[in-house]
C-alpha cells in the first residue's frame, strides 16, 4: 500500500455532501443506530465510512471504485439539481430520481473492497478512542477493519455494543428472542399497571398534558404555568376558566380548561422569561421568577392535567360492503374530574417505594451541581427520579423490577447465555426510550402534535408543561418503544450482515469473516489494552469543546441502566454516576468559583484532547494516519483542538470540508449556525530539524496562498457562508502545523482588548509578543476569505476596497446569513476586516448577552445613531440612511439625500450598495418571500434599496444574483 492515503489527496466532497443530507433529509427513515438509543451529535454514516476507508487505501486507487463502495452509485449533485429544476418546471421526476438508494445502505462487497487494496489475509486495525454514538465503529465493521472502539462513558459503550457487537454476532436470533422476551415483559406490565391509566372511552390515549402549578402569593389561587396553550396549528388549543371562589385568600381557587378551535380564544401564556402571570381576572399580578424558583425548590410546585390527546376509532366500510382496517383519528378533549387519579397513583408509589430502594430498583443517586444539571436545581428537582411525576415514576419503576425478575428467573433456570444477556441490553434500552419520551421535560410538539422526547435539546432546561405517554395502551406506550427498538435491530442486522449479490441482505446471519470488534469503556488517554505501533488508523469524532456535556446528561439514562442492563453486562456500570472529572469536555462547572472559569474550562479540553491525541499517536504505527471530524464554529475550540494535536506531535496533511447538517443553500435564519464538519487529516511528526527556528512572517504568506489554493474548490462544492470560513481553515491549519514550531521576528503590540489582558492576569502570564499559536493561522485564513467574498460580491470594473465597517456588516450577512451571532465570531470577522467591533456596538449592531444584533436602518434611527452626513462617514451609513429615507419618505428624498452627499457617481459607495444587495434578505416585493422580526426589518432596507438601483443605477450596478436564485427555489 502506498504511504500516501486517498484521504491526503482527494474526496468526493461535492458528493458525500449530499449524501450525508439525504441521509437524514426524512425524520421517518433515519439509519437505525439514530434511533436505538439517545446519544448526542453524531455523525452520518455515509460521511464516517468516507473518512475510514479514505484513511486506509492509497491515493491510486480508482475514484469510481472508491464512491462505488461508499455506496454513491449515481450523481446525487447533479440529481439534487434536476430536483429543484423539477419544482420551478414542474417536470416528473419519478418515485426515486436518484435511481439507488441512500448510499448508507449499500454493503460493499469482498470483491469490491479487494479492488481498492483491502484483503481478508490482511487485516488493517482503526481505533476510535471517542467513539460515541458508534457511527465510525459501525462502519468500520462493515468495512471487514479489525475494530477498536472506546468512550469513556459506559451508556456509549452500551451502545456501541448494542449498535455493532451483538448483531454482528448474533444475527438474526437477537431478533428472535428479543420479540419474545420483550412481549413477555410487555404482558407483565400490562397486567402491574391495570388501573393505573383510567380507561379512555372514546377511544385509546395518545398523551396526558399536565402543567406546573404554583400557589399565587398575592391571592392564594393556584396557577397553572405553561408559556402557551396551543395544541396544533389550527387553532386548537386549551382556554382556562378561572374558578375564583370568595375572592383573594381562598385556598380553593383552581382553574378548569376548555377545548377551543380558535386561535383567539385561547387563553394567553401564564409564564414569560421565568416570571408567572396569576390567572385569576381579579387578581393578574405578576409573580417573579425568584419566587417561582423558591416554591419549587420548596418542594411546593405541583401540576395540574389541563388537555387529553386521544384517537377516536373511526369504521371503514370497503366498497364490497365489508368492514374495512380502522382509522384512528386524533383529537383532544379536557380533563374530568376521574382522569386525575393522582392521589391513588402516590399511595401506590409511596407503598412500593421503601421495596424499591431496598432492592435498588429506583434510582436514590441526587442531581450533582454541573454545566446542565443546575438547569434541573434551580427548579427543586434534587434527585434524578424527581425529572419523573409520580404516574411516570410508578410505571419505570414497575417496569425496572418486573425486568430485574425475568433476569434473575433466567439466571436461576441456566438460562442466562450470552445472546440472552444481549437480548436483556436491547429491552433495557425500551424502558430507557420510556424515560426519554415520558418525563417531564418531554413536551407536547403543537407544530407535529407529537410527544417530543426529553432531549430535543442537550440540556435539563425546566419546562413549564409536559406531556406524559401512557405505557398500558395498546398501540402506543410500550408497544410502540418495544416496536421502535424491534424494528431498529432487524435494520441493524441487515446493514451489519454480508454483501451477497445472489439474494437479499435481511435474513442472513452475520457473515462468518473474522473481523475483530473490540469496545472498552475507558480513557482515551489511556488505551492500555492496545500494543503501540499496532494500529493503521486511528478515526475519531471528538468532543467539541463546550459543546455537548455528555456525562451530566447521560445521568439521566446511567442511572437506571445500570438498575436494568448493569444486571447483565454490570463490568461497565461500576461507578455511582458517570465520570466527569475524566471526560474531555470545556465544562465550567469543574472551575466554579474560580476566576476566568471559562477559560480554565477550555485550556482543561485542550490538555485532555492533548493527552488522547498522544495516546493516539502511540499506537499508531510510524506510517499511520489520524482523521479527526470536526463540527464547531467557536474558534477557541478549534485552537484548543489544533494545539493538542501539535502537542502531541502531529502535524496536519490534509483537510476537507463535507455539509453533514444542513438542507440547501439559501439558509437564511434567526441566528447563524456551522454545518459544515471538517476533516482533519494528521500524520506523526517525524524527528529532525526541531532546532531549526521558522518566523511566522515566513509562514504566514504560505498560509494565505493555501487558503486562496482552496476556497474555490470548497465553494464550488457547495460550502457556503460561515462553513467556507470554517473550511478554510483546514488548509490553513495543514500549512501552520508543517512549519511548527514558531515564533515572531518582530514582536507584536500587546493586545489591546479587555478579554486578553484578563486571560493573562489569570495564567499569571507575562504577555509574550513573539509567540505565535493556532489562531494566528485562522486570522490569516479568515482575511484570505473576506477578501475572496468581497471580490465575489462587487462586481464593478475598477475595484474599490470597502471600509471597514461597511466589510464587517457585508460579511457578517454573508457568513452568519443571520442577524444575530455570537459575539466571539464577530470579534474575529471584525479583526479580519480592521474594523474596531467596540466602536460599532451602539451605532451598526448591539452585544445581547454573549451574541452580536446587527440593526437595520429602522432600529439605528430609533436609537438615534443613524447620523446625519459627514465627510467622515462610512459607507454602511450611507446605505441605511438613504434606505431610511427611502422607507420613511419617498425615493426623491433619498436621491436627494445622495446628491446633496455627491454619492450618486462615488464609486465606493456604488461597490458597498452592489454588495450589501446581495446579502440581506431580499423582500416579498422581489423575491415572494415572507420573513418576520429583525429578518422583516432587514428586508425592508434591502426593498427600500434595490427600488432605488433600479431608479437610479440600473445602467451601473447589476440586478443581484441572489434574486435569481430565490426565484429559481420559489418556483
Amino acid at each position: 500500500m502506498s504511504d500516501v492515503r486517498l484521504i491526503e489527496r482527494w474526496l468526493p466532497i461535492a458528493a458525500l455532501s449530499e449524501e450525508s443530507i439525504r441521509e437524514r433529509r426524512s425524520m421517518t427513515a433515519l439509519p437505525p443506530i439514530y434511533y436505538l438509543h439517545v446519544w448526542w451529535a453524531r455523525r452520518p454514516l455515509i460521511a464516517s465510512r468516507a473518512a475510514l476507508l479514505a484513511s486506509v487505501v492509497s491515493e491510486k486507487v480508482d475514484h469510481a471504485a472508491f464512491q462505488q463502495a461508499l455506496g454513491i452509485l449515481g450523481d446525487p449533485v447533479k440529481t439534487r439539481r434536476q430536483i429543484d429544476l423539477s419544482k420551478k418546471t414542474g417536470k416528473d421526476l419519478g418515485l426515486d430520481p436518484y435511481g439507488y438508494k441512500r448510499a448508507f445502505t449499500y454493503s460493499p462487497s469482498e470483491k469490491q473492497l479487494g479492488k481498492l487494496g483491502l484483503q481478508p489475509d490482511r487485516k488493517l486495525i482503526v481505533v476510535d478512542p471517542t467513539a460515541g454514538g458508534g457511527s465510525i465503529p459501525f462502519e468500520a465493521v462493515r468495512l471487514g477493519l479489525d475494530t477498536y472502539a472506546n468512550d469513556l462513558n459506559p451508556v456509549a459503550a452500551t451502545i456501541l455494543k448494542a449498535t455493532a457487537e451483538f448483531p454482528k454476532r448474533f444475527g438474526s436470533e437477537l431478533f428472535r428472542d428479543f420479540e419474545t422476551l420483550s412481549a413477555e415483559l410487555g404482558n407483565r406490565l400490562n397486567k402491574a399497571l391495570k388501573d393505573v391509566y383510567p380507561s379512555e372511552a372514546n377511544g385509546r390515549v395518545e398523551g396526558y398534558l399536565w402543567a406546573r402549578t404554583i400557589r399565587c402569593p398575592y391571592c392564594s389561587g393556584v396557577v397553572p404555568l405553561s408559556p402557551n396553550w396551543r395544541l396544533n396549528n389550527s387553532g386548537r388549543g386549551v382556554r382556562l376558566i378561572p374558578e375564583i371562589g370568595n375572592g383573594p385568600g381562598d385556598p380553593n381557587r383552581v382553574c378548569s380548561f376548555e377545548v377551543v378551535d380558535a386561535a383567539v380564544r385561547q387563553s394567553a401564556g401564564s409564564v414569560a422569561d421565568g416570571d408567572a402571570t396569576c390567572v385569576f381576572p381579579d387578581c393578574a399580578r405578576v409573580i417573579s421568577g425568584d419566587e417561582v424558583k423558591r416554591q419549587a425548590q420548596a418542594g411546593d410546585m405541583g401540576e395540574q392535567l389541563y388537555a387529553i390527546v386521544f384517537k377516536r376509532r373511526i369504521e371503514t366500510k370497503l366498497k364490497n360492503g365489508r368492514t374495512g382496517k380502522p382509522k384512528w383519528q386524533r383529537e383532544y378533549r379536557a380533563p374530568k374530574p376521574e382522569d386525575d387519579n393522582s392521589a391513588n397513583v402516590k399511595a401506590r408509589l409511596l407503598e412500593k417505594m421503601p421495596e424499591w430502594e431496598a432492592l435498588d430498583i429506583v434510582p436514590t443517586e441526587e442531581v450533582p451541581t454541573g454545566n446542565k444539571t443546575d438547569e434541573a436545581l434551580r427548579y427543586g428537582i434534587k434527585f434524578w427520579r424527581d425529572m419523573f411525576s409520580s404516574r411516570q415514576l410508578l410505571s419505570h419503576g414497575l417496569a425496572a423490577e418486573i425486568f430485574c425478575e425475568m433476569v434473575e428467573e433466567d439466571r436461576a433456570a441456566g438460562r442466562l447465555s450470552d445472546l440472552r444477556k444481549a437480548v436483556f441490553v436491547y429491552v433495557s434500552f425500551c424502558l430507557d426510550k420510556f424515560l426519554n419520551y415520558n418525563s417531564r421535560m418531554s413536551v407536547w410538539m403543537p407544530t407535529r402534535e407529537v410527544i417530543a422526547n426529553t432531549f430535543n435539546r442537550h440540556d435539563f432546561a425546566f419546562c413549564w408543561s409536559h406531556a406524559e405517554m401512557a405505557i398500558a395502551v395498546e398501540g402506543s406506550g410500550y408497544t410502540w418503544v418495544s416496536e421502535q427498538t424491534g424494528k431498529c435491530i432487524q435494520e441493524l442486522i441487515e446493514l451489519l450482515a454480508a454483501n451477497d449479490a445472489d439474494g437479499p441482505l435481511f435474513g442472513q446471519k452475520a457473515n462468518a469473516a473474522d473481523e475483530v470488534l473490540q469496545i472498552s469503556s475507558k480513557s482515551g488517554a489511556a488505551l492500555d489494552h492496545i500494543q503501540t505501533a499496532s494500529v493503521d488508523a486511528v478515526v475519531m469524532d471528538p468532543p467539541y469543546g463546550a459543546n455537548v456535556m455528555y456525562a451530566e446528561l447521560s445521568d439521566f439514562f446511567y442511572v437506571w441502566l445500570k438498575r436494568t442492563a448493569g444486571r447483565v453486562v454490570p463490568e461497565l456500570f461500576t461507578r455511582r454516576l458517570t465520570d466527569k472529572q475524566t471526560e474531555a469536555v470545556a465544562n465550567k462547572a469543574h472551575f466554579k468559583g474560580q476566576k476566568g472559569a471559562e477559560v480554565l474550562a477550555t485550556r482543561d479540553y485542550q490538555e485532555k484532547m492533548a493527552a488522547i491525541f498522544a495516546e493516539s499517536r502511540r499506537v499508531l504505527k510510524p506510517d499511520g494516519i489520524m482523521t479527526v471530524m470536526f463540527t464547531h464554529k467557536d474558534i477557541s475550540a478549534w485552537d484548543a483542538l489544533t494545539k493538542g494535536l501539535i502537542e502531541a506531535g502531529f502535524i496536519i496533511t490534509a483537510s476537507w470540508p463535507v455539509n453533514t447538517e444542513a438542507e440547501g443553500s439559501l439558509h437564511i435564519k434567526d441566528k447563524a449556525a456551522a454545518n459544515s464538519t471538517i476533516f482533519l487529516v494528521c500524520r506523526p511528526r517525524t524527528a529532525g530539524g526541531e532546532g531549526e527556528t521558522t518566523y511566522w512572517e515566513d509562514v504566514e504568506p504560505l498560509v494565505a496562498k493555501a487558503v486562496r489554493t482552496r476556497v474555490e474548490e470548497f465553494q464550488k462544492a457547495g460550502i457556503i457562508g460561515v462553513d467556507l470560513y470554517l473550511a478554510s481553515f483546514g488548509p490553513a491549519l495543514e500549512e501552520f502545523s508543517r512549519h511548527w514550531p514558531l515564533k515572531r521576528g518582530a514582536p507584536r503590540p500587546e493586545p489591546l482588548a479587555k478579554k486578553r489582558r484578563k486571560q493573562a492576569e489569570l495564567f499569571d502570564e507575562a504577555f509574550d509578543p513573539y509567540a505565535v499559536t493556532p489562531e494566528d493561522a485562522l486570522d490569516a485564513a479568515r482575511r484570505e476569505v473576506k477578501t475572496w467574498r468581497l471580490d465575489q460580491l462587487t462586481h464593478l470594473r475598477g475595484k474599490v476596497d470597502l471600509d471597514p465597517a461597511t466589510s464587517f456588516y457585508v460579511l457578517a450577512w454573508d457568513a452568519f446569513k443571520a442577524p444575530l451571532f455570537a459575539y466571539d465570531e464577530g470579534l474575529r470577522l471584525a479583526r479580519a476586516v480592521g474594523a474596531d467591533l467596540d466602536q460599532m456596538i451602539g451605532r451598526v449592531c448591539e452585544k445581547k448577552g454573549s451574541d452580536i444584533r446587527l440593526w437595520d436602518s429602522s432600529t439605528r434611527s430609533s436609537k438615534g445613531v443613524l447620523g446625519a452626513g459627514g465627510a467622515a462617514r462610512s459607507m454602511i451609513d450611507a446605505l441605511q440612511i438613504t434606505a431610511h429615507l427611502a422607507r420613511t419618505r419617498s425615493l426623491e428624498v433619498a436621491k436627494q439625500f445622495l446628491a446633496d452627499e455627491q454619492l450618486l457617481k462615488d464609486q465606493q459607495f456604488l461597490h458597498s450598495l452592489e454588495a450589501i444587495l446581495e446579502v440581506l434578505p431580499p423582500s416579498k416585493t422581489f423575491a415572494d418571500v415572507d420573513f418576520s422580526g429583525d429578518l422583516k426589518a432587514a428586508s425592508d432596507d434591502f426593498d427600500a434599496l434595490e427600488k432605488l438601483r433600479r431608479l437610479l443605477f440600473a445602467d451601473i450596478v447589476d440586478e443581484p444574483k441572489q434574486l435569481k436564485l430565490w426565484a429559481e427555489e420559489a418556483a
